[in-house]
Formats: structure tokens, sequence, C-alpha cells
């Protein structure tokens, strides 16, 4: 959803002049808020773009309507909106291939570029033209959708109808197995002449719709009676667990409706970083600058500094909005004079490399310009790895995975204008020297970016190195190393101690899950007694 975000502009000139071969915008939502920092409804684009929307419930849906798309897209030239969520990209499962085409509609896939102004450059007078375009393509993909095989209506046994696509289909099914089901697989436009069909023998009808009121909405402007989110949360997955007895009252369950199944408890597990992860002692280091500064996060897996036990971002908005967002308050702080509050702390901004070659360059080349005093954090781990490890153009490789040219982020950052004294490259497992220069850098009174340099341990270019063990007679359980937040280590024991003053000091012991570690050491630089080293030197010093 943040990348069909970010091509918003392109996507409302395409509505206008529209593509000559297939388009297809594949555009995941992220139902529930599984990873992301809002909930967005994809459907809106359909509308306000006068683009058909598909809504596949599964993996075999999602392969074979994305054929489905490139047809209509040829068909109608204009942009098809696939419209995936969490639920469906999540999976893993087998699916049904068929033959490959190079031709689905109108589109020939050698017929080159044709130039055609009056379409493809679309100042205001030709834009103006392509207008009638669009209304004339809405109205024959109304027509269209009402005989499309994608919008199936289901028989079935009762007085309650329900109207669904995408995955909330498979939950309306397994909750009430036995209920008439209209499923939107081309859900946008609305075929309405087809629902008053199926609903002309119904009592009621029920809109089952994640996330907003979108179909709910549009059937009652068109005069066709139904209940929705007057029953239903208008937020997160509507799974059997949420439609039952949401549904209960209305629709008494069938006796051989599967009910929930009964389970074991599981503990919570707070979402955290890698073992070994480079980011660890990044965060490690601003843990200990919390009183001493503010700091702005961006959209990746370091987004996790701010939960436990690093506790060091004050912020996270969007991709792309920490360094503007750092901007902003060491701008606002200069207004507040001597009085202000915060005009001792440092600013402080975290981005990712994929992030910053995506969103975070302009913010950069802004702060350089107005001058801002803000201490840049560039996290450069070799990997897109929020979204799965893929290459990006500070990786060195390609989207095939061949070698290609890589951006030099420190020569990056000096072109934009950072003065090359204010660029410092360091290795992050290197705790002391870190933040030695994170010091140094926050005291600057000029904008200065400090890149760390080591690969996600998810990727190839990672390199493992012994796995670390405790000496546990020589660990006095005062939990330092526990502060770097890597998962590999785990507590045995628990106490506390009280001084004779009454401060109370919480104590931990713990061992380290030798097939996890990565041998980073950044748990044993933070043991003050050195009972954390390799196996072997562990044994010599019993």
């Amino acid at each position: 959803m943040w990348g069909l975000n970010v091509a918003a502009d392109a996507l409302m000139s395409l509505t206008l002049s529209g593509p000559v071969g297939g388009l297809v915008i594949a555009v995941a939502d992220d139902v529930g808020l599984s990873s992301s920092q809002n909930e967005q409804d994809s459907r809106f684009w359909g509308r306000f773009g006068h683009l058909p929307v598909l809504e596949p419930c599964d993996s075999q849906e999602a392969y074979e309507m994305a054929r489905d798309a490139f047809e209509l897209s040829e068909r109608f030239q204009c942009p098809v909106l696939l419209r995936l969520t969490t639920r469906v990209c999540h999976v893993k499962t087998r699916t049904v291939y068929g033959e490959r085409q190079t031709e689905l509609g109108s589109a020939s896939a050698d017929s080159g570029f044709t130039g055609d102004p009056g379409r493809m450059v679309l100042v205001p007078a030709h834009a103006r033209n392509r207008l009638q375009v669009q209304v004339e393509r809405d109205r024959l993909l109304a027509e269209y959708t009402e005989q499309s095989s994608l919008n199936i209506a289901k028989d079935g046994t009762g007085g309650i109808g329900f109207i669904t696509s995408g995955p909330a289909y498979m939950h309306v099914r397994e909750s009430f197995p036995h209920a008439p089901v209209f499923k939107l697989g081309l859900s946008y436009p609305l075929p309405f002449d087809g629902i008053r069909k199926f609903a002309a023998g119904l009592e009621q009808l029920v809109v089952v719709e994640e996330t907003e009121p979108l179909v709910e909405t549009e059937l009652r402007a068109a005069g066709i009676p139904v209940l929705g989110k007057e029953l239903l949360p208008n937020k997160g997955e509507l799974t059997p667990e949420v439609l039952r007895p949401a549904l209960g009252q209305l629709i008494p369950e069938s006796g051989d409706a599967a009910g929930p199944v009964a389970g074991a408890e599981v503990f919570a597990r707070p979402p955290t970083m890698c073992v070994g992860c480079p980011h660890l002692g990044v965060y490690y280091c601003l843990s200990r600058f919390k009183k001493k500064a503010v700091i702005a996060g961006d959209i990746g897996c370091y987004s996790l500094g701010a939960g436990r036990p690093w506790q060091a971002l004050d912020s996270v908005t969007c991709m792309g909005a920490s360094i503007g967002m750092a901007l902003g308050m060491d701008l606002a702080r200069r207004q507040q004079g001597d009085d202000g509050a915060d005009r001792d702390k440092a600013v402080i901004a975290v981005i990712g490399d994929s992030t910053f070659l995506h969103m975070g360059i302009q913010g950069l080349i802004d702060l350089v310009y107005k001058g801002g005093n803000v201490t840049v954090m560039l996290l450069d781990n070799s990997t897109t790895a929020m979204t799965g490890g893929q290459d990006n153009p500070g990786t060195g490789r390609d989207v095939a995975g061949l070698p290609a040219p890589r951006v030099d982020f420190a020569e990056l950052v000096r072109a934009l204008g950072v003065r090359p004294e204010r660029i410092r490259e360091v290795d992050p497992y290197e705790m002391p020297t870190l933040f030695k220069i994170i010091k140094e850098e926050t005291k600057a009174p000029e904008p200065s970016v400090i890149i760390t340099n080591k690969p996600c341990v998810l990727i190839d270019d990672f390199r493992r190195h012994k796995a670390l063990a405790v000496r546990e007679e020589a660990c006095t359980g005062c939990t330092n190393c526990l502060q770097t937040g890597c998962p590999a280590l785990q507590v045995t024991r628990r106490d506390t101690e009280v001084t004779k003053s009454g401060k109370r000091f919480d104590k931990a012991w713990v061992r380290i899950d030798a097939v996890a570690c990565t041998g980073c050491g950044l748990c044993a630089e933070t043991c003050g007694p050195g009972a954390i080293g390799e196996p072997a030197m562990a044994a010599v010093m019993a």
C-alpha cells in the first residue's frame, strides 16, 4: 500500500492516458496491522482513479486473477488493481498453472511504442479531452461487471445472504457454510443488477468487507438495503472468531458449522530484531542518549528500536519521514530560543539504506539546504530486510541477483552537501567506537551522517563467527548484556537485590543459545566482569 501511495501522481495521470499494453498493479493491504503503522484500504484507489479492482481470496485466485487483470487492462486500456491482503500474501500453497500467453487482449507483444501526443502528453488541453474517454470507459466497465464470471452468486439455505470479497469470503464460508453468498471477484465497479437479483429471495443482506464500508455504502446509495458495520468491526480481519459472535443473533449457527478449534495458550512473543542483527549495537548506544537527544525513526525492521529493551525512538510516522521530522524538530527548537525545553538536546534521525534510497535523499537535501543541526544515522545492512531481502541500488546486485553498480553512500551524502569531515563510517559491532562517534557528531553544530556498514544476518553476505558462551560462576547478573536485545540471550534465573538505602536492582543470570548465536560479540562488549567469551575460552577460565 505504501508503494501505491508513492506512485499516486503517476497513477492518476495513467487513469486518463491509459496503457496500450496491460498494466496490473498488485497492492497489498495489511488488514489487522500485522506489520504496518496504519490500516489502509486500497479499494479507495479504484473509486478515486476510475479503475477496476480485483480481489482474490487465495493463492490460486491470485494467480488466475493476475491473468484476468491483464486481459481487462488491455481490453479497456486502463490500469487494473489487484488488491491483496495479508491473508493472501503470507501463505504458501500449491497452485495450478496454465499455459503462458503473451497477448491477452488487443495489444501486440511486439508492437513497440507509437507516438500519440493527444493521449500521452497530458497537458491540460489534452487531459480535458481524455475525461470523456474515462466516462465512456466507466460505462463499459459497469456493463462488463454485470456479466463477469469473476462475480459469482452461490446458492444456499436460509433467509440471510452475504456480499463479500477476498479472504473475507473464505471466512464467511467457514463460519456459515450453508448461507447464500455473492462473491465479488471484480469488486469495482459493483454489479448492482446482479446483487439485486441475488437479494430478491432473501430476507436480509449482510456485507462482510475488510476494512472500510465501501460496498455497504454504495449498495445503500443504490437503494439496496444491507447490514454491515453496525454489526461488524471496521478494523482487523473478519475471521470466524469475529463473524460468529457478531452475527450469532442474526444467524443461528447450524449444527454442522465448524466451531473455533480449541488450542493451547501460547505466550506472547514480542517483536524483536534477529540474533546478531547489526542494528542491535546501534540501539544499545542510542538508548544511552535517550535523555540527551530526540530521535526520529523511520520505516524498516529498525522501527523495532522503539520497543524494549531500547525504547530509543521518539517518532515513527511513514517511510522517509525521519530526516524531515528531525529537521522540523530542530527548526522548532530554534524558534523556542534559549528558554526552549529541548534547546540542549541533540536531534537524531535513523534511516535504513533502502529507505534512504527510496524516500530519504530529498530529506537530506532539505536538511543540508536549511542548515539543520541533525545527526543522520544511515543504517546500511546491504539489503531491503523488512520486505524479504530484496536487492536495491545500494547492494551491488540487480533484481535478478546479477552484478550491478553500487551506490557509495559516503560519496552520495557528500554530493548532497554534507561536509566530508561530518561523514563517518563505522562498524556497528564496535560499540565503543560507535558510541564515541555518535557523541562527537551530535555535538557538531551542522548536518552530519553516520553510516553503519555491516550486512543483515539473513543474507549471504553475512559471516557467522563462533558462538559465545557465559561462564556462569563469573556472571554477576548485572543484565547489561540483556540491554542489547539479542534473542540468543536466555535468562536462567532472576533475583532482586535491595541495598541498605532501599534501592532495588533487578538481576538476571543468562545463558547463550549456541545454535542461534552468530558470535557478533555485542553481549561480550557490555559484560563488565568478562563472563562472556568463546566456549573454549570459557572452559579455560573456569
